[in-house]
């Protein structure tokens, strides 16, 4: 298990936070559709994803998803939100700490 350099953030107006990150402060676009822009910030890619914002998520790859999952769902972790079709499994450890983990 390891942290990636990727955050994830959601915004309702994807077009404010291009204005903003690449306008404003000149960060490089790495990715952008109609559901996400993303941003290298030079230490880690920052990507903005359109809907209710949520707070910051990191991301843990892992070997295997599902045997994390119960790990850390064992270890207290509140599931969030699970969508096999991205893949995508956001948890949220007794600290506040939210985070996506994903097929290493």
């Amino acid at each position: 298990m390891k942290t990636t350099n990727e955050v994830m953030l959601r915004t309702s107006d994807l077009e404010e936070a291009k204005a903003y990150y690449n306008g404003q402060l000149g960060l490089t676009i790495v990715l952008e559709n109609d559901r996400v822009v993303g941003f290298d910030t030079g230490a880690f890619n920052l990507y903005f994803e359109r809907g209710e914002p949520n707070g910051a998520v990191f991301e843990i790859a892992v070997d295997d998803v599902a045997r994390a999952k119960e790990r850390f769902m064992a270890a207290g972790c509140q599931l969030l939100e699970e969508n096999p079709s991205i893949p995508r499994v956001y948890l949220c450890d007794r600290f506040g700490l939210i985070f996506n983990i994903s097929q290493a």
